[in-house]
């Protein structure tokens, strides 16, 4: 296994940083911020014309079916320049409804989204958390129940991203309340402004929303199926997966660049007539940061490795997030440490780093959650 970059994964990290840099600086992020705007929607559709919201999309839909590895390295880099885009929903919905296409069980409306979410027409997103916490299949108890060619549903969805901008959700349900965790569940392809669809979106700490969902009656047709009826949970954990990865590749982008302006700070900050980071104290700090970001990034590219490969992720995967839950948070801890009371002020820039990693980090699992599963992975228990 060599998870450290190729050629053709460093000219894509150049080629994506050097947009970053020229086009998202930290003006153009508050903007969209303070403004309470979902996206930044000039920038969303330069995405779309780069190729990116399809890089590892199928070629019929419009994508470039790049390796996932490849994938990583763009949200790597969005998470540094704290891209003020929705690409983590759209793009695990995207990938979801590929799998689905890959094996002729997608439908007609599928393909279309697919298209559109490649070309940037369609922004989608994905509803799995209810009242339980995890992402096992068992959190999974919204009702779908036949109805005509199609679907009632009713239940509650949370914390449900860029929902309220979103033209499609796919909604994880229990089309078969009788059978297991796993056997009874399905994926369906829900509008947003359907009937009975309501949403109440809510500011999270890392500048983005997150919504409540509620589907009250809500009629979805035969042609909503992505996948197999009751056997959802075979797209389902892979989507999972995915978007765990993707979120660590998020956290240790921003991880990073908030480790290195504290770097750069104590280069330049001056106590006693000696920059800060002449004194012992601050280099085993910094020593400690560069350490635990370089962990989170290898255990990331790891599992993105694993996944690309179609090989058993459950196990890297967990890990990569257990860690870069834990050793990030403690980065940017450490990092606005280093600033000192600046980190503590709304006009200087280090705390949006702080406040989308911290946000990021509490996403799609815990590491005490990840954790459980590294141990059955080992079978102990």
């Amino acid at each position: 296994m060599d998870i450290l970059l190729d050629e053709d994964e460093q000219v894509i990290q150049e080629a994506v940083r050097h947009y970053f840099e020229a086009e998202c600086d930290t003006d153009r992020v508050r903007r969209i911020e303070d403004g309470g705007e979902l996206l930044d929607t000039e920038m969303w559709q330069q995405l779309a014309e780069l190729g990116w919201l399809g890089l590892a999309l199928p070629a019929m839909q419009g994508g470039s079916e790049a390796p996932f590895t490849q994938l990583c390295l763009l949200f790597e880099e969005a998470g540094r320049a704290l891209a003020p885009v929705p690409l983590h929903p759209h793009t695990v919905a995207s990938l979801t409804l590929a799998d689905a296409v890959a094996v002729g069980k997608g439908g007609p409306l599928a393909e279309r989204l697919l298209s559109e979410a490649a070309a940037g027409e369609s922004l989608l997103t994905w509803a799995w958390n209810e009242r339980l916490p995890g992402t096992g299949p068992e959190a999974v108890t919204m009702s779908a129940e036949p109805d005509g060619n199609g679907w009632r549903l009713n239940g509650t969805k949370r914390f449900v991203e860029a929902f309220e901008g979103a033209d499609y959700c796919l909604v994880a349900v229990r089309s078969n309340p009788s059978g297991g965790p796993e056997e009874g569940m399905s994926l369906l392809l829900v509008d947003t402004k359907a009937e009975g669809v309501a949403g109440v979106a809510q500011r999270a700490m890392g500048g983005d929303t997150q919504s409540e969902v509620a589907f009250d009656n809500v009629h979805v047709d035969g042609d909503a199926l992505v996948g197999a009826v009751d056997a959802g949970w075979e797209l389902a954990r892979p989507m999972l997966e995915r978007a765990v990865v993707l979120n660590c590749a998020l956290v240790v982008g921003a991880t990073r660049r908030a480790a290195e302006r504290a770097f750069a700070y104590a280069k330049e900050r001056v106590a006693f007539g000696h920059p800060i980071g002449s004194f012992q104290a601050i280099q085993h700090l910094c020593a400690d940061m560069i350490t635990w970001v370089d962990g989170a990034e290898l255990l990331t590219r790891e599992a993105a490795w694993h996944i690309a490969l179609g090989m058993d992720a459950a196990l890297p995967v967990a890990a990569a997030k257990a860690f870069t839950n834990e050793r990030c948070q403690m980065v940017i801890r450490e990092a606005n440490q280093i600033h000192g009371g600046y980190a503590q002020v709304k006009e200087f820039d280090q705390q949006l780093w702080y406040r989308r990693a911290a946000a990021w980090s509490m996403r799609l699992g815990t590491s005490l959650d990840h954790r459980k599963t590294v141990a059955r992975a080992l079978e102990l228990g």
